[in-house]
């Protein structure tokens, strides 16, 4: 077993949005790297299935909607229950029902967005710090997106609700300071179901505006996570790492 392999062994992760996609794919790089894992996700079946994918003496499934405080609740109680621990927080699930201009945008989605993607984070995090991080430390990530850091037309709302993301990350890296580390990552377009519409047909094209040649993929942002997540990142807190292939050098040309 190499280094890398050993990083985060006997640490506990609680990974919300987490039976595919990006949610997935850092459960699978904290497993690699030691971790046990507690998922979450609304599809049981999909949990399931991911969880038998994980090792099911690694990881643990909670279904149920991410803005539920029971179901909040619950998920961390698992995690104490089956592992006795909650070492690290990663806030990754979230929604986009809406596409269009933000001038027309219904104010019932608006809040369905911020429950969904932020109030949720903030809530899951209230309760792993309370339940083992205040007295036993450990580290948060938050997934915002580059559509918390500029402009995201025809996505305000979820843009919103991902600027809200890098401002709860400070907000929680300062109170929870020093035993606890809160990040951020800020992808780009990374190739699951969630953003499919934004690539499915034309991911040729879509790719050639970055200067890294293609789209992300859900192992992108597992490495990026695990790193924060990890010891190597200890003296990194507060911050948003823009994970996006260079989209971002284009800017203004």
């Amino acid at each position: 077993m190499n280094a890398q392999e050993q990083e985060l062994t006997g640490r506990v992760a609680l990974v919300t949005g987490a039976s595919r996609g990006i949610g997935y794919g850092i459960a699978e790089a904290l497993v690699a790297r030691g971790a046990r894992v507690v998922i979450t996700g609304r599809n049981e079946d999909a949990l399931k299935e991911a969880v038998e994918r994980l090792g099911a003496d690694r990881a643990v499934g909670v279904a149920g909607k991410a803005h539920d405080e029971a179901h909040q609740a619950v998920a961390v109680e698992r995690a104490m229950e089956a592992f006795g621990r909650v070492d690290h927080l990663v806030n990754n699930a979230g929604t986009n029902p809406v596409f269009g201009p933000i001038a027309d945008l219904d104010l019932a989605v608006a809040r369905k967005v911020f429950e969904t993607n932020v109030v949720s984070a903030l809530g899951f995090a209230q309760r792993t710090w309370h339940a083992w991080q205040k007295d036993n430390g450990g580290s948060i990530l938050n997934i915002a997106s580059i559509a918390g850091v500029t402009a995201s037309p025809f996505i305000g709302a979820y843009g919103m609700s991902k600027a809200a993301m890098v401002n709860l990350t400070l907000q929680l890296a300062h109170e929870f300071a020093p035993g606890v580390r809160v990040n951020a990552i800020a992808p780009a377009v990374v190739k699951t179901k969630f953003a499919a519409a934004i690539y499915e047909g034309r991911e040729q094209e879509a790719a050639a505006a970055y200067p890294l040649g293609r789209l992300g993929v859900p192992e992108d942002i597992g490495g990026a996570a695990a790193f924060l997540l990890s010891d190597a990142a200890g003296w990194i807190t507060g911050q948003t790492l823009v994970v996006d292939g260079g989209i971002f050098l284009n800017a203004g040309v």
